[in-house]
C-alpha cells in the first residue's frame, strides 16, 4: 500500500520527548510510526493519541541497537505505507552516575548507552536511507542535548553520546544531501520525568534556580521541543547539518 499522507518515524516515542513529538506530528497531519522497546503500555497510549489526532499509526516494537530489529521495523513501515518522509531519531538512555564519579562506571553500562544513543541512530539512518531518498522534502531530526555541546551535570557516557549525535548529524547532512536534510535539536534543562530522574530530590530547587538564570525565566518543556522539531521539518528548508539549542537563551549568557 502507498499512502498520500506523509509518514514520520519517531523512535523512542512511548514517553517523554518522543511521545510529545509523535503527537504533534499526528496533529500536523502525518501518519506516525510509534516505536517502543520496553514499555508496551506507554507505547499504546502514544499510538492511541496519534490515531485520535487523525494519524493512521503503526505501533512498532524495536530495539534500535539491534540491527535485525531495525530491519524488521523498516520492513513493516514499507509494507504498511510504501513510503517514509521523516525520521526523528529520539531513542536514548542514560545512567545515574554523576560525571565526577565517572571512574565508577562499568564498561557494560558505557556500551549500553552508546549502543542505543549512537549505534541506534546509525542503524536507523542506514536502513531508512533508501525510503527517505525516494521521498520529496525528506528530513531527519536527531535528539542531542545541551550537554553534548558544553559541560553539564549529565553522566559522562550520556554527554559523550550526545556529542557523537551532533557529529553524526553533520556527517549525515553531507552524506544524505541533497535528498535528505539532517539536523539535530539540543534541549536544555527540561521540565518532566527525565530531569526528575536525573536530579532526584533536588529537582524542584535546581529547576527553579535554572529558570531564574534563563532570559525567558522558565525551563524548556517537551512541547517547546516538539514545536521546534515540527518547524525544522516543515519550514526550515535550507537549514542542514545544524544543531538547534532549545534552552531559552541560558547557554548564551552563562
Amino acid at each position: 500500500m502507498t499512502t498520500e499522507k506523509r509518514v514520520a518515524l519517531v523512535t523512542g516515542s512511548s514517553s517523554g520527548i518522543g511521545a510529545t513529538v509523535a503527537r504533534r506530528l499526528a496533529r500536523a497531519g502525518y501518519n506516525v510510526i510509534v516505536n517502543y522497546s520496553r514499555n508496551p503500555e506507554s507505547g499504546k497510549q502514544t499510538f492511541d493519541a496519534c490515531n485520535e489526532a487523525g494519524s493512521d499509526s503503526l505501533l512498532a516494537l524495536c530495539d534500535v541497537s539491534d540491527e535485525t530489529s531495525v530491519k524488521n521495523m523498516v520492513a513493516a513501515v514499507k509494507e504498511k505505507y510504501g513510503r517514509l518522509d521523516i525520521v526523528c531519531n529520539n531513542a536514548g538512555i542514560s545512567i545515574d552516575i554523576p560525571p565526577r564519579r565517572f571512574d565508577e562506571i562499568d564498561v557494560e553500562s558505557w556500551d549500553k548507552v552508546f549502543s542505543v544513543n549512537v549505534r541506534g541512530l546509525f542503524l536507523v539512518a542506514k536502513h531508512t536511507r533508501a525510503m527517505l531518498e525516494q521521498a520529496e522534502n525528506a528530513c531527519m531530526v536527531n535528539t542531542a542535548s545541551i550537554v553534548g555541546m558544553r559541560p553539564g551535570a549529565a553522566p559522562l557516557p550520556y554527554s559523550a553520546s550526545k556529542a557523537a549525535v551532533i557529529s553524526m548529524t553533520q556527517t549525515l547532512a553531507a552524506a544524505l544531501g541533497p535528498k535528505v536534510r539532517v539536523n539535530a535539536i539540543a534541549p536544555g534543562w527540561m521540565e518532566g520525568e527525565w530531569m526528575e530522574w536525573m536530579l532526584g530530590d533536588r529537582y524542584d530547587k535546581l529547576m527553579t534556580n535554572r529558570a531564574k538564570q534563563t532570559p525567558l525565566k522558565r525551563c524548556v518543556t517537551m512541547e517547546d521541543v516538539a514545536e521546534t522539531v515540527l518547524t525544522l521539518i516543515e519550514h526550515m528548508h535550507f537549514v542542514n547539518g545544524e544543531t538547534i539549542t532549545i534552552d531559552g537563551g541560558f547557554a548564551k549568557i552563562t
